[in-house]
Parts: structure tokens; sequence; C-alpha cells
């Protein structure tokens, strides 16, 4: 079944599709020599970011958990060559970054990206190595309260910071982690509920697929739409074994990472009487 049913059955396949023929043509441009050197660390970001886009809308779509697996080393792959590519061309034209981005998690665009990675990583099971690879390339030690205690729940031993870098909305999320009574679960159904709203950005500080499927900025024909998962809650649910069951259904929460045998979670929305699945999103 489809997960995210913002979109038709035909979106998905066909932007699907449209994904792994870009990833495929990308991945083989990278292996020839590059008509502007200074511009290759970027061209093989996009593509690293065009791998988790294929991940997210495979699992949108409805795509087997499983699958979504055999994505994680491609990803890594392309993260670490555009390292490394950055690196090379910053030392020799002595600039400080050569890319688009901002590596630090004090960048929200870097921190989202961070902890989503982070709990696919967790809720997929990745292996070792992959694991291993993945928390060297974020880094970062020590420096958010949350995104860091969540790491260290595979990471033992890793410092933990003192400071939520990102209030709005993540300190619902670290209350709910903290939290030890019953309440718990209420507290990660409001962090879920509020996610996408208080994620709202205004400039250069607005997340780059935050209006992606909104009809009036970004409409379904420009195909970027991908879904919008809190994937920041099931990083939250499967280090610290918190109960999610007050989110099944929820249209943000991706449920079925955590339950890859199913049956789905989504389709819980779909039961509620007298609900649209719909009316949750405001796009």
């Amino acid at each position: 079944m489809i997960r995210d049913s913002i979109a038709p059955a035909e979106y998905w396949e066909k932007w699907t599709m449209i994904s792994e023929e870009n990833i495929a043509k990308n991945l083989d441009q990278i292996k020839s020599p590059p008509g502007n050197p200074i511009y290759r660390p970027q061209f093989v970001l996009d593509t690293c970011r065009e791998i988790l886009r294929l991940l997210l809308r495979l699992y949108s779509q409805g795509g087997a958990i499983s699958e979504l697996r055999s994505l994680f080393p491609q990803l890594l792959d392309t993260w670490e060559l555009s390292n490394s590519l950055a690196d090379s061309v910053c030392a020799e034209h002595n600039v400080k970054t050569c890319r688009d981005w901002v590596f630090e998690l004090s960048n929200l665009n870097h921190y989202t990206w961070c902890f989503w990675l982070v709990g696919l990583a967790l809720s997929l099971k990745i292996p070792d190595d992959q694991w291993n690879r993945l928390v060297h390339l974020i880094g970062e030690e020590g420096k958010d309260i949350l995104l860091d205690q969540i790491i260290a729940s595979r990471q033992p031993g890793r410092a933990i910071g003192t400071f939520l870098l990102h209030e709005k909305p993540y300190v619902r999320l670290l209350k709910a982690v903290n939290e030890t009574s019953e309440q718990q679960a209420i507290l990660l159904q409001q962090f879920v509920s509020s996610w996408y709203f208080e994620l709202n950005r205004r400039g250069k500080q607005q997340l780059w697929w935050y209006h992606y499927g909104d009809p009036e900025i970004q409409p379904l024909e420009k195909g970027s739409y991908f879904g919008r998962w809190c994937i920041e809650a099931v990083a939250a649910v499967e280090a610290f074994k918190l109960d999610d069951s007050l989110c099944l259904g929820l249209p943000h929460y991706p449920g079925d990472l955590l339950r890859p045998n199913g049956p789905s979670t989504h389709s819980i929305q779909l039961e509620k009487k007298g609900r649209s699945w719909l009316r949750f999103f405001r796009v």
C-alpha cells in the first residue's frame, strides 16, 4: 500500500523510476574526468542527496523496508567521495568551502540530514562497518545533547553535548526522551504532531525540502516531493525503546521503519472513523 497518499500511485511510480535513472547516470558521470573540477564535490553531494530522496520515495510508495537498506552503502560512498573531492579542491584553491552546504550541526539543514541518516541507520539496523562510517562522516561529537544521546545508544562512550542546537521543535523530543512516566508517549505524539509546522523557517534558514509538495510553491508536478517523514522520532524510539503507540497512523510518522514485517502502521489513520488522511496535511 502507498504510505504517503498526498501523491497518487502514478506519481510514486514515475518519480521513483526517474530517481533511479538520475542516480545511475550521475554515478556513471562521476567516473569520468569532470568538466568543472570545482563543482564536482557539489555534484557528488547532490547525487548523495538524491539517493536519500530515492530511499524515502520508496518508503512513501510502499516499498519493502529491506529494499531501503540496500541503498545505504551507495549513500555513504558518495558522501565520502564528496568530502574527499571538496578537501582537494579547497586545498588547491585555498578556499574554505567549495560546495553549497554548511557541514555543521548548527546549520538546520545539516542537522536534519544527519538526524535522518542516524534514524534510518538505527531502524534499518545497518552493519557495524557502515554505522562507523556514518558516525565518522557526521563528526561533531559533543555538540548536541539530543543527537549525541541517540548516537551513543549504538556508540557507547560518545561525548554528550550540554546544549540543544535547535530548540524548535526538538525540545519536545528531548522532553519525551527524558520522561520516565506514562507521559512519555503523549510527549512523543506531541513532537510528531508539531514537527513539520515547527520546522518552518524563513530565508537562508529554510529547509531545502520543506515546501516540496506545496501546491502554491513547489507542486507535485515538479517531481521534487518525496514525503514528509519525522525520522527523528523513529531514531529516538529505536534508541531508547520509547512507546510510540500514540504516533501510529499520524501522517508524518514512518512507523513501518520499525515494523519491517508489517502490518503497515499507515493503515491505522485510514481506519479512523470520520477522519480524513489528507486533513492533516496543510499543503
